[in-house]
């Protein structure tokens, strides 16, 4: 699965940004994509992810930091996802990736991160006042 961000760039408090991931996993009957951040000396931390499975049906999994001002979303036919980010705020600023899994158990992987076998190369957020 071949992961492609884009989207980033600098903005001021308060703007918004969407980032787009391109990935061919919307085909499979059990996938985990989301995206995941990580701020200068800070660890990395789930922004946002989306699980389908037979069982589980689709679910979205928001950070609470972000709930309310980001949007997850997905467009099969584009094979791409979206993060639609608004009212951006410094503490946003970061390196944003895309991560996704597919298969068989790869719907917790919005739970647990080990399982999201497949990333992006990033994409630079930064939000000024």
């Amino acid at each position: 699965v071949q992961l492609v961000e884009s989207g980033g760039g600098s903005v001021q408090t308060g703007e918004s940004l969407r980032l787009s991931c391109a990935a061919s996993v919307f085909t499979f009957d059990e996938y985990a994509i989301g995206w995941f951040r990580q701020a200068p000396g800070k660890e990395r931390e789930e922004v946002a992810c989306i699980s389908k499975s037979d069982s589980g049906g689709d679910n979205v999994y928001y950070n609470p930091s972000v709930k309310g001002r980001f949007t997850l979303s997905s467009d099969n036919a584009k094979d791409s996802a979206y993060l639609q980010m608004n009212s951006l705020k410094s503490e946003d600023t970061a390196v944003y990736y895309c991560a996704a899994a597919v298969g068989w158990g790869s719907s917790f992987g919005c739970h647990d991160v080990s399982i999201m076998d497949n990333w992006g190369q990033g994409t630079a957020v930064t939000v000024t006042s």
